[in-house]
């Protein structure tokens, strides 16, 4: 890779035409990619700018599971939503997809230089089965109203805890009986918004996509005799597998519940044979950090080498953060003629997951940085 220093990559706007040269994925193909008053054109326009050449080019990484707004003490406020959403931006982030949060994000809108976020509201969740203080807390009864209000809240999704542990029983248990998710998911969709949940165990997968979920956060206990039904209705997997890797470190502060202990062990230890098997189901499968709380932000190419670790091939799991998760969310490809310029650029091939790390310099919202 060649790079033109006559040309300044600064954290802000870039009021003249630029351009790269290299290879475009996930066709495959040399192009020369400009970038003029924020869109793109792939007709090299007069006085543009080579920023570099001989590069690999990436539709913007989507992080299909984070909470910018959320830390390890529950909300944060705008100071710390920034460095949270910079630290995604960093690392190939263009797109994050807020599986729920209790704090105020709209500002990060109308901030050229950060991510877009598609939110999901607040969590739903019953009383005392979810972290306090970053949920909404309902009974079943109230599970539908809440449901209207979050797809209110949100960008088109509504996210539901499916299971959290049960102290009475010891273990991982569902949160809603069937018919009351299926009513709130129908009311999600008569509201156009998609629902997901997160789901650790067996059981809560079974009924949530039965009653018609969209998306299953996680999805550590998803069992064979699921995967067909997800594959043919297209029920979205997101497992961010960067968490699942704190699973034993939950189970060995879980000393009062020995069987929730030896479960969330287990599932930690079959989480990437499950992957598989749904991968090749063809279950589709996005990539998701969980970043917020226990996972810090900016952890999106770890997740895409984890899905290859997992068994995906380099281009699938480079697509589940890219092309395919771009159009899964409607968010457009970022790379075609016209589009607002959004994509990230490597000087190393990026199916080389042994070399994969942060791109060398990002064009988010039209705008080139280092």
């Amino acid at each position: 890779m060649s790079i033109s220093r006559s040309h300044g990559v600064e954290p802000a706007v870039n009021e003249a035409p630029f351009h790269f040269s290299g290879v475009l994925l996930p066709d495959d193909v040399s192009v020369t990619i400009g970038v003029v008053g924020g869109r793109i054109t792939y007709d090299e326009p007069s006085g543009s700018t080579l920023v570099a050449d001989n590069v690999w080019i990436v539709p913007g990484f989507v992080d299909a599971h984070c909470h910018v707004g959320l830390g390890k003490e529950g909300a944060v406020g705008p100071e710390v939503q920034r460095i949270q959403a910079e630290d995604s931006r960093d690392g190939g982030t263009h797109v994050a997809r807020d599986c729920g949060v209790p704090a105020e994000t709209r500002w990060i809108d109308d901030e050229p230089d950060l991510p877009q976020i598609i939110r999901a509201g607040r969590h739903v969740a019953r009383p005392k089965r979810y972290i306090r203080d970053v949920g909404v807390d309902v009974e079943p009864e109230g599970l539908v109203a809440a449901v209207e209000v979050e797809a209110k809240r949100g960008d088109g999704w509504v996210k539901l805890v499916g299971d959290w542990i049960d102290r009475d029983r010891g273990d991982l248990a569902p949160l809603w009986p069937r018919d009351v998710a299926e009513a709130a998911i129908s009311r999600a969709h008569e509201l156009g918004a998609r629902v997901t949940a997160h789901v650790f165990g067996e059981e809560a997968p079974h009924d949530l996509v039965a009653a018609g979920i969209d998306c299953l956060e996680h999805g550590t206990g998803i069992t064979a005799d699921l995967l067909g039904v997800m594959a043919e209705r297209q029920v979205a997997l997101v497992p961010t597998l960067v968490n699942i890797e704190n699973f034993p470190g939950i189970a060995d502060s879980a000393g009062r519940f020995p069987a929730y202990a030896d479960h969330m062990r287990v599932l930690h230890r079959t989480a990437g044979e499950r992957l598989r098997a749904a991968y090749e189901a063809g279950v589709p499968i996005y990539a998701g950090t969980d970043a917020g709380s226990m996972i810090e932000h900016g952890r999106i190419a770890d997740e895409i080498r984890a899905l290859h670790a997992a068994g995906m091939s380099a281009k699938d799991a480079l697509a589940a953060a890219s092309w395919q998760a771009r159009k899964w969310l409607g968010v457009g490809s970022g790379v075609a003629e016209g589009d607002i310029a959004s994509f990230n650029v490597y000087a190393q091939d990026p199916y080389d997951m042994t070399a994969f790390a942060a791109p060398s310099f990002i064009v988010l919202k039209g705008r080139v940085r280092r």
